[in-house]
């Protein structure tokens, strides 16, 4: 029963922290920052949200960036190195790899896609 409810309050205090992440997407999100929100310590925060998402918070935050950066891509956006900025990237080429690997196309390839295709591939990959 103990180990059952820490359980559940762990899973509620991540649900806080992810709901932190999306809310703050667009700003520097420092570990320290996400272990407070969840109220652990860096090391018991790290450990816990790898044990109940099977990835690291970094991992998790940068997959987020990605899918939203997809979904722009995926509406016209024009110029991806804005998209890549505004993902966090700090080139077009670092974007684009991260992009590629995540995605298994290029952002420009990724853009030719029609919508059905585009959201479907986003849908399917960010599932972690």
């Amino acid at each position: 029963m103990v180990t059952e409810t820490r359980y559940l309050q762990e899973h509620e205090h991540l649900r806080h922290v992810q709901r932190y992440i999306r809310q703050h997407i667009d700003e520097p999100l420092k570990r320290e920052t996400l272990a407070a929100v969840a109220g652990f310590s860096v090391p018991q925060f790290h450990r816990i949200f790898i044990g109940c998402t099977g990835e690291s918070a970094a991992s998790y935050i940068r997959r987020m960036r990605l899918h939203r950066a997809g979904f722009k891509l995926r509406v016209g956006a024009v110029d991806i190195t804005q998209v890549a900025l505004a993902a966090g990237y700090a080139s077009h080429a670092a974007f684009g790899k991260a992009f590629k690997k995540q995605y298994g196309l290029s952002p420009s390839d990724f853009r030719q896609l029609d919508c059905w295709t585009a959201t479907r591939i986003l849908n399917e990959e960010n599932h972690p």
